[in-house]
């Protein structure tokens, strides 16, 4: 098959660790960014997810989602880290902080594992997900909003 530099989504599987890492590093930009349009599209047609208590499919629902999301969370700031990867598969652990609506801030962890077809879309993300209430002094995850600036500590190195 021939495929157009749209229909593939680089880097492809099989992973190795470089392009693993920089997968999660294009994911976590593009979350960082909060456009769920252009994060959709870094899913298959008929992804499958799993987030937190929501399982859904396809892209128009991984907007939706996302959509609500960050309507409730805000001041969002995300870092993913590598956990492991195998030939179209990679595990993520994540934390990111947030404002609820009443200015409450939080700090989820969590993992994700990714699976990916030919293409580099992924086409499953199961996400598990907690959420700590702190202060604002607690807060490990500033910079401005978008993408994590590329000097900024990674996971390991906050402690996180």
């Amino acid at each position: 098959m021939n495929f157009t530099k749209t229909e593939v989504k680089k880097p492809l599987p099989p992973f190795t660790k470089e392009t693993a890492i920089q997968k999660i590093r294009m994911a976590e930009d593009a979350w960082n960014g909060q456009d769920p349009n252009k994060i959709a599209m870094a899913y298959s047609k008929d992804s499958i997810w799993r987030n937190r208590h929501e399982f859904v499919t396809g892209r128009k629902a991984i907007i939706e989602l996302l959509t609500r999301k960050w309507q409730n969370e805000r001041n969002y700031r995300l870092v993913k880290e590598l956990w492991a990867y195998s030939d179209n598969r990679i595990a993520v652990r994540f934390a990111y902080e947030y404002q609820d609506k009443h200015q409450q801030w939080f700090r989820a962890y969590g993992n994700e594992n990714w699976q990916f077809n030919e293409l580099g879309f992924m086409t499953h993300r199961h996400a598990s997900i907690n959420d700590v209430k702190i202060v604002e002094s607690e807060r490990e995850l500033y910079w401005q909003q978008g993408v994590r600036p590329s000097d900024y500590a990674n996971l390991t190195e906050l402690g996180l």
